[in-house]
C-alpha cells in the first residue's frame, strides 16, 4: 500500500478527479466494522442538507457479467452483492457497483442527478480522488495483533488513521473518534416486510442467523432485546440455500438485513430480519458538512483560478 500510495502521489499512477465531491467510508481491517449503517446515515444526512447523494460500491461477491451495474431494491444479490441492495432499499439514493470505482462513479454521473458521491468502502482504492475520508473502527475488536495481512487483520498500518479526516468508533469509545451506536428497529418478516414488536418473540427460542463480519455483534444485539436465541453464524457474504435456514421446526428465525436480501426468494412465514439504524452525535454531521464545504469550495476556487489564467 505504501508503494502504491507513493506511485499515485508522484504521478506515476493516475488519480482521477471526477468533478463532484467524493466521501469515502472504509476501514483498515478485513471483515465488517459497521460501514454500511454509517453510509446510510450519511446519505440521509446529506439529503436533509439539500444534497443528492449517489452511492458507489465494489459489489463484493457479485457475479455480473458486465460492470458497472445499477443496483435496485429488487436486484439479485448473487449478481451485485448483498450490502449494495440494503443501501438501495434503505437510502432512496441511486446505487451502482463494480470493481473499478472510477467507472462506477462515472456511470452514476451519467445516469443520475447526484451531486455528491458516497463510497461504501474504497479507502485503499487510490485511483479515485477523494475529498473526505472516514474510517470506521471496531471499538471492541480494535486492530487485533496490530499486524498487516497475513500476520494480522490490517490492510495497511494503523498509522494510516492519522491521515483520515474523520474517525468513527463502534462498540466502545475511542479517543479522537466519534462514537456510533446501533438502534434496532422493529423486526420485519421476509415475505411481506410486515413489522412486529421484538417483544412478540420473547418467551420462545429464536433461531438467530448472521452471515456478517462479526456475528457475535448481532447475537448480542438480539439478547439485548430480551430474546432467547440459538446461534447460527455463517461466513461473511455467505450465499444461502433454502436448507441453510431450515432448522426442522417452526420456531422464529431472525437474521440480519444483509442476510435477508439473499433469503427472500425462499422466504417462509416464520423468517424475519432486524433492521438497524446508526446513531451518531450531532457534532459528526456538522463536522462532515464543514469538511465537505471546505474541500469543495477550495476545488471551485482553484478551478476558477485555472480558467481565469487561460
Amino acid at each position: 500500500m505504501g508503494a502504491r500510495r507513493l506511485a499515485y502521489e508522484q504521478g506515476i499512477a493516475r488519480v482521477h478527479r471526477i468533478g463532484l465531491p467524493v466521501i469515502v467510508v472504509g476501514n483498515l481491517t478485513v471483515g465488517g466494522s459497521g460501514k454500511t449503517p454509517l453510509v446510510l446515515w450519511i446519505c440521509r444526512y446529506l439529503r436533509d442538507q439539500g444534497y443528492r447523494p449517489g452511492v458507489a460500491a465494489r459489489g463484493y461477491g457479485g457475479t455480473a457479467a458486465k460492470w458497472p451495474q445499477q443496483v435496485r431494491a429488487d436486484s439479485d444479490a448473487d449478481s451485485v452483492g448483498d450490502e449494495p441492495i440494503v443501501v438501495a432499499r434503505r437510502s432512496a439514493c441511486p446505487v451502482a457497483v463494480g470493481p473499478r470505482r472510477v467507472e462506477v462513479v462515472e456511470a452514476l454521473m451519467r445516469h443520475t442527478e447526484c451531486d455528491v458521491i458516497v463510497c461504501d468502502d474504497g479507502i485503499q482504492h487510490l485511483a479515485l480522488a477523494r475529498d473526505v475520508e472516514i474510517a470506521v473502527v471496531d471499538g471492541v475488536r480494535g486492530f487485533g495483533s496490530g499486524r498487516c495481512l497475513p500476520a494480522g487483520p490490517l490492510r495497511e498500518p494503523a498509522s494510516r488513521l492519522r491521515r483520515m479526516d474523520l474517525i468513527v468508533a463502534y462498540g466502545q469509545r475511542r479517543t479522537g473518534a466519534f462514537n456510533m451506536r446501533y438502534q434496532a428497529l422493529e423486526p420485519r418478516r421476509l415475505s411481506d416486510d410486515r413489522e412486529a414488536p421484538a417483544a412478540d418473540f420473547a418467551g420462545v427460542p429464536v433461531h438467530a442467523v448472521a452471515g456478517i463480519g462479526d456475528p457475535a455483534r448481532f447475537f448480542t444485539q438480539l439478547r439485548g432485546l430480551g430474546l432467547d436465541i440459538i446461534e447460527h453464524p455463517f461466513p461473511d457474504h455467505y450465499r444461502y440455500r433454502e436448507s441453510d435456514v431450515d432448522f426442522g421446526d417452526e420456531l422464529p428465525v431472525i437474521m440480519t438485513e444483509k442476510d435477508a436480501v439473499k433469503c427472500r426468494r425462499f422466504a417462509r412465514p416464520n423468517q424475519w430480519y432486524l433492521p438497524v439504524d446508526a446513531k451518531l452525535p450531532a457534532q459528526f454531521g456538522r463536522r462532515l458538512l464543514t469538511l465537505l464545504r471546505e474541500k469543495t469550495d477550495g476545488q471551485e476556487t482553484a478551478r476558477h483560478s485555472r480558467l481565469s489564467g487561460l
